[in-house]
């Protein structure tokens, strides 16, 4: 197992995210832990947290500029060391389904936040990711090199969507997370030679605002099984769509 010096994740102030940030707090040898967040005022529980490895990061997916101002308080405290994992965590999911009420606005915001955030943001600190992987001399891939993590969703794969939209209204949220898990893939062939890990996951059915209170998985048991998880990949993972087991998801 191996772990990054340093972490930034999105999505930090609830649910997965939140945990995420905990659970790498855990673990002694993880020297940063960025928590992004839209509202860092309103983060109670990531500011009640007492570590000095935690910065709380202001970051909107929606908002260029913000996600450059992010990446500039990132390398500001990482530097010549480079930034060892992204986790992109996005969660927007807003009802919408196939013989349901049509909204362009609706489709989009989902879209927006989940791919194309995600997107924005992997590109913006590909600097630093790149940075961090030129520190090593050999071939080893792994979080504690450089890496990508992309909290996807089983509703994103294709091949075992038997279940449609019209019960779930989550017909935007399979699209952006279909779109998710192909910009993965496709970061993963076009990072190879950086020797960049970029990995999907479905975290499982978490007890999130999403997810609701009967979901069969708690924030923190997710997050436990994710970072252990992480903390595995090698450079086969990359380009793969996991669940939190590390047990492959088909496309």
């Amino acid at each position: 197992m191996v772990y990054p010096a340093s972490v930034f994740i999105t999505g930090a102030n609830r649910g997965i995210g939140l945990a995420l940030v905990q659970t790498f707090l855990k673990i002694s040898v993880v020297e940063h832990v960025f928590a992004g967040v839209r509202n860092p005022d309103g983060a109670k529980d990531l500011k009640a947290i007492s570590d000095d490895r935690l910065k709380i990061v202001k970051i909107d997916l929606e908002n260029d500029q913000l996600i450059k101002d992010a990446y500039a308080q990132v390398e500001k405290v990482v530097g010549d060391h480079g930034l060892n994992l992204l986790v992109n965590n996005p969660g927007v999911m807003s009802s919408y389904s196939t013989n349901g009420p049509i909204s362009r606005e609706t489709l989009a915001k989902c879209i927006n936040v989940n791919t194309v955030g995600t997107t924005i943001v992997s590109q913006t600190f590909l600097p630093l990711l790149k940075k961090a992987s030129a520190r090593f001399s050999d071939d080893h891939q792994g979080v504690d090199r450089a890496a990508i993590i992309n909290i996807s969703s089983d509703w994103g794969t294709i091949s075992l969507n038997n279940d449609g939209s019209d019960s779930s209204g989550a017909l935007a949220y399979k699209i952006s997370k279909a779109g998710v898990n192909q910009l993965g893939k496709t970061m993963a062939v076009d990072l190879a030679g950086d020797k960049i890990i970029v990995t999907q996951f479905h975290p499982g059915w978490v007890q999130t605002d999403m997810g609701g209170r009967n979901a069969a998985v708690t924030p923190t048991e997710s997050a436990t099984s994710l970072v252990d998880s992480m903390s595995k990949l090698q450079k086969q993972h990359s380009g793969g769509f996991y669940d939190r087991h590390l047990n492959v998801i088909p496309y």
